[in-house]
């Protein structure tokens, strides 16, 4: 699918596939059924290029059930919010919601009232809420991000195709020197004779090398014109969904193996970059848990999803200037494919 965005398209749209595997009809988290995806935007056009992204399982809300899930940090230098009691019990209890760093703890605030609001009767909660800095473009110390701004994120989260790039708490961000955002993929496998989906979501904000197909594409040969003091690092969030039947431990091995994934896009996994990846999955309790023998194919579909995921957050992102006048340049298709421009919409 293009995802055409303010003339921006996706890594196939260039002709960049990664794998083999096909991927769901949309070629998103939203793919799995039942996820769904809600963004606000906070953009002022000058000093303010931040927001919230929320992924959504319908199963949790509308069933009231907590589902399957883990988390796993690449490296811990980051807020995320809820994510030990994850670890202890082995299930997602809310919504994941993404944001600034800054603004993590307003927006767990926010994701409470959402969460009380479904649950009169409730008086223990536990929202799961994760963040990257974008304080390079964003004047990340006004904390923009309000209540609102989170409710609208929740209450419009839809089935449909993602927005990516610059939207919700991809606004804001940079990774491997270009301007990044939201990016999401999917991919689908037959496990165990049964169709298993697995979705992923990206919020890019590391640093490193931009390295498409294992060729390294730095930022001072794409764009020799660009700043070379822009920042390198900064983190990143990936939120993991599959309906496969996998219990705590399984979503704890394909979260390790969507970090994984950051080093085939060049990520340098430097000192300041919180690298988390949260899995979960949608399938009903009822079905058996998947043999561990069986999950290679499951591991290839989170290591291609995330990668192109990570593509997609860079491929859609346009060029934006903020927060003391720095910009951050969105990679040039002309000299990335070495053309005139993208190739045709896949």
């Amino acid at each position: 699918m293009d995802n055409r965005q303010n003339g921006r398209v996706r890594a196939r749209s260039l002709g960049v596939v990664v794998g083999t595997s096909p991927t769901g009809p949309l070629n998103a988290i939203t793919d799995v059924e039942g996820v769904l995806v809600g963004h606000t935007t906070i953009d002022d056009g000058a000093d303010l290029h931040t927001g919230v992204t929320a992924v959504v399982p319908r199963q949790l809300i509308a069933e009231r059930r907590a589902l399957p899930a883990a988390v796993y940090a690449g490296n811990g230098y980051g807020k995320l919010v809820g994510s030990t009691q994850v670890d202890e019990l082995g299930v997602l209890e809310s919504p994941v919601v993404l944001t600034a760093t800054l603004s993590v703890f307003r927006a767990a605030d926010a994701l409470l009232t959402y969460l009380m609001d479904r649950r009169p009767d409730g008086v223990s909660f536990n929202p799961l809420v994760g963040e990257t800095n974008d304080g390079y473009l964003s004047d990340i110390r006004r904390r923009p991000v309000a209540e609102r701004h989170v409710l609208d994120a929740l209450e419009g989260a839809s089935g449909g195709l993602p927005g990516e790039g610059c939207v919700g708490a991809g606004t804001g961000t940079t990774a491997l020197g270009f301007k990044a955002g939201i990016g999401t993929s999917s991919r689908r496998q037959v496990v165990a004779g049964a169709p298993v989906t697995v979705g992923a979501l990206v919020q890019a904000n590391f640093g490193g090398t931009l390295t498409v197909r294992g060729v390294p594409m730095p930022v001072a040969e794409l764009v020799p014109e660009a700043d070379r003091h822009e920042q390198t690092g900064g983190s990143c969030m990936i939120v993991l969904a599959t309906d496969a039947p996998l219990d705590a431990r399984q979503l704890r091995r394909l979260a390790r193996r969507a970090i994984f994934a950051m080093g085939r896009v060049g990520a340098s996994y430097s000192h300041g970059s919180g690298d988390y990846a949260i899995a979960f999955t949608t399938a009903p309790p009822r079905l058996p848990t998947l043999p561990d023998e069986t999950l290679n194919p499951v591991f290839a579909a989170v290591m291609d999803a995330v990668e192109e995921a990570l593509l997609n957050s860079l491929f859609t992102a346009t060029t934006t200037t903020g927060f003391h006048g720095r910009t951050s340049h969105a990679v040039p298709y002309d000299r990335l494919l070495g053309t005139d421009g993208p190739a045709a919409p896949a």
